[in-house]
């Protein structure tokens, strides 16, 4: 899809539809957020990218796509320093980011929520769904990868970026290096939901996850599942696949998951 451009698509049934231009949102401190909004029934989806992600990904326009053929709201989002939203990657952290989702959902959505993150996003939509309490019903976790500052570091490279320095790593996904800045990872530390206490979200949740993801264990999900307060929660596996999740089968996996709640 070209950014910034409108995208026309042919649903399955054979309809033409049309992706909504990217619109912007000004945030409170300046910075324009780029966003597309679909209005419709039920409860909004609202897809949270994975770090060094944004809303032009395989899975986020194809359930925007869906929602739009299906006359369903819908709402996708760079953050900031993301995408074609302003502002500078290293200043991003999952405090900022949340707010940031947060301040659209407020603009932008009436009623209740129906939060989508994968990987960081899965992390980020615990954030915000213990700040969006009741109106929440229900969310959908992509291999969600809460506490990766804990778990998903040495103990060198943890080190490294407590000391303020930059850490960078081979990028399966692009020639570029990941990096991790000292304050994103300061950030999470201090946003951890698996520390043994109850994390106050009581929505429906379902998770989904390879069991072959080489970035994520998905026994991270379990975890993320045993420490929900939620008592209605469903945690599939899929034997093969990747951390990704975005064939065209693992589409369809999460179109049937994002069905149950309309």
């Amino acid at each position: 899809m070209l950014r910034g451009l409108t995208c026309i698509r042919t649903s399955q049934a054979g309809m033409t539809t049309q992706m909504t231009d990217v619109q912007f949102h000004t945030n409170e401190d300046g910075l324009r957020l780029a966003y597309r909004h679909t209005h419709g029934t039920g409860p909004t989806l609202v897809f949270l990218p994975g770090y060094m992600s944004d809303m032009d990904g395989g899975k986020a326009t194809s359930l925007f796509a869906r929602a739009q053929d299906l006359g369903r709201a819908c709402l996708l989002l760079d953050y900031s320093g993301c995408g074609q939203s302003e502002g500078d990657f290293a200043d991003g952290t999952l405090s900022r980011w949340r707010d940031e989702v947060l301040a659209l959902i407020d603009a932008y959505v009436d009623g209740d929520v129906l939060l989508i993150g994968s990987s960081m996003g899965g992390w980020l939509m615990l954030l915000v769904g213990e700040a969006l309490g009741e109106r929440m019903a229900g969310m959908i976790g992509i291999a969600s990868a809460p506490d990766f500052t804990a778990w998903g570091f040495s103990e060198e490279q943890r080190a490294q970026m407590a000391s303020g320095e930059t850490l960078y790593e081979e990028n399966p996904y692009g020639p570029e290096p990941t990096p991790t800045h000292p304050g994103f990872y300061a950030d999470g530390e201090t946003n951890k939901r698996l520390t043994g206490e109850e994390i106050d979200i009581s929505c429906p949740v379902r998770l989904l996850h390879s069991q072959s993801d080489n970035d994520v264990p998905w026994e991270i999900s379990l975890k993320l599942s045993a420490a929900l307060r939620s008592d209605n929660i469903q945690v599939t596996l899929v034997k093969d696949g990747d951390h990704r999740l975005s064939r065209d089968s693992d589409i369809a996996l999460l179109n049937a998951q994002v069905d149950h709640f309309y």
